[in-house]
């Protein structure tokens, strides 16, 4: 996939930019966790020796390293390490299957395996038996052995000598969740990496001096915002484990001033009965994406946390920075725009795209597709994918969309979760967004769910709040009044709480397996 660039025209590694920063702020707090606090220049000499044990342990240069690590600043050093020697980055995700797991390990040729044993040692047991990575590496000592950090302290710390570094090298492979099918590993040179970094900084309403708390994984969208961070000198706080109370707290107790949280997140924020004994008035900004936000509850949390609110959207194909809702926007008088995802960010091409590549009409629903150097080079011996997925020269995202005439875009759903109801298309995110209305319910989600009458069945799934009552009838009877009879659920199942993902987004797919067999 990588293409050889001349030399005069390339642009920047990361290793690159992480060593620039470790020379801009040597003195000044990186990273504090509950662990230990690294400043700039400790944690590029930590970085060093993890990059020459990795040498030492037989990896060079574009081999595939794999990560399969909590929040914690070893596994940052280690992350950095990697880049140092031009290895391409594999996270795994932390809730995935052991199949998963090994998928990926065997799908993308891994080389090593950096684990926190802490949290992920039968994991790692398990895929030592099954022989699938040469080299396996705990964070920590364990009856095995030494671990990394022991290994790599007798190292020298100074700063390796100088590769010649190619920006059109991988850097990152990462995995889609493979809810449409087999995950597919999505190819990230310097580029797309560099581009996402420089579109963030330029974009995002970053707070002066940042403070900023890590809560959800690294292996995600919050290690995106890790190097942005560094690059303007500020430090990085990080949560091994989520809990709202605790997270008040810790804003509260380290004046954080940033933070990115998944709506689900936001949502446990807002019906935290003790949310206004805390003190969040150091926050400047919550970035949230990742998964669709309710209308109805971002006006809840303006209204209970304050215009600190901006929504990032992108997606692994092309990473945090296609287009951006800011703070600004986040206005209760315009509330018509806390529907949107905001605007192209400056250097995307987006274009709302039919079924055969044509661009739509200002207000008209079409595919999302985009074209620039934040795109993916493609996924990873998937040639028939590439195919699909960079038909007519466009990057297809499988967001359906529409922009008004200020160029603000409103994601109608995915392509996968439309629903085709009696020859009808339906949006399930229009249902979400017109329940989540409803002052009985909490959550909710609605699927397609396969029926003789109907081809498919709207479907759904609703979480009451506490000591709130609901009935079938009263639901489907809300969605016909506000939204029409073809909107309707046919079906509406209660529950307790909804499947979530490790990133906190409502997990559909599993959502599909439990109702369709009912």
């Amino acid at each position: 996939m990588a293409s050889a660039i001349n030399p005069l025209f390339g642009g920047a590694t990361v290793a690159q930019l992480y060593l620039s920063v470790f020379k801009a702020f040597p003195d000044k707090i990186a990273i504090v966790s509950d662990r230990g606090n690294y400043t700039y220049r400790a944690l590029g000499q930590r970085s060093n020796q993890i990059a020459r044990l990795f040498r030492a342990q037989g990896l060079k240069r574009q081999d595939a390293i794999a990560f399969l690590v909590g929040n914690r600043s070893e596994a940052i050093a280690a992350i950095i390490a990697a880049q140092l020697l031009g290895l391409k980055n594999v996270s795994l995700h932390p809730m995935a299957s052991e199949e998963d797991h090994l998928f990926v390990l065997k799908d993308a040729n891994v080389v090593a395996l950096v684990v926190d044993g802490q949290k992920f040692s039968m994991r790692a047991s398990a895929i030592v038996a099954r022989g699938v990575v040469k080299c396996v590496l705990d964070l920590d000592d364990s009856s095995a052995g030494p671990g990394l950090m022991s290994m790599a302290s007798a190292l020298d710390d100074s700063e390796l000598a100088r590769e010649t570094q190619d920006p059109a090298e991988i850097t990152k492979l990462s995995y889609t969740g493979g809810t449409t099918g087999r995950s597919k590993g999505i190819l990230h040179s310097h580029r797309t990496v560099v581009t996402m970094i420089n579109y963030l900084l330029a974009t995002y309403e970053w707070p002066s001096q940042i403070r900023y708390l890590a809560t959800t994984p690294i292996s995600h969208a919050a290690g995106a915002l890790i190097l942005p961070t560094f690059l303007r000198g500020g430090t990085l706080y990080l949560m091994e484990k989520y809990d709202a109370e605790d997270f008040l707290k810790r804003v509260a107790r380290e004046r954080i001033n940033c933070t990115f949280l998944v709506p689900t997140q936001i949502y446990g924020l807002l019906d935290l009965p003790t949310l206004k004994e805390h003190d969040f008035s150091s926050l400047e900004l919550i970035l949230y994406g990742a998964a669709p936000i309710a209308p109805a509850r971002l006006e809840q949390a303006l209204e209970k946390m304050g215009p600190i609110f901006a929504q990032l959207y992108g997606q692994a194909e092309a990473p945090m920075a296609l287009t951006y809702l800011s703070r600004e926007d986040h206005d209760l008088k315009r509330a018509h725009l806390l529907r949107s995802c905001g605007r192209v960010i400056p250097g995307n091409q987006v274009q709302l795209l039919s079924a055969d590549c044509q661009e739509v009409a200002t207000g008209e629903v079409g595919e999302l597709c985009a074209r620039g150097p934040l795109v993916m080079d493609g996924y990873l011996n998937r040639p028939e994918e590439n195919e699909k997925v960079f038909a007519g020269g466009w990057l297809h995202t499988g967001d359906m969309a529409r922009m008004d005439e200020q160029g603000y875009v409103y994601i109608v759903d995915r392509v996968k979760d439309m629903i085709i109801t009696g020859g009808f298309n339906v949006y399930p995110s229009e249902i979400e967004n017109c329940l989540a209305q409803h002052p009985a319910v909490a959550m909710t989600a609605v699927i397609g769910v396969a029926d003789p009458k109907w081809g498919e069945a709207v479907t759904a799934v609703v979480v009451l709040k506490s000591a709130a009552s609901l009935t079938e009838q009263q639901v489907i009877d809300y969605v016909v009044a506000h939204k029409g009879v073809v909107n309707a659920p046919k079906k509406v199942f209660f529950e307790t709480e909804l499947p979530l993902t490790a990133l906190g987004k409502v997990n559909k797919k599993q959502l599909r397996s439990t109702y369709s067999e009912m």
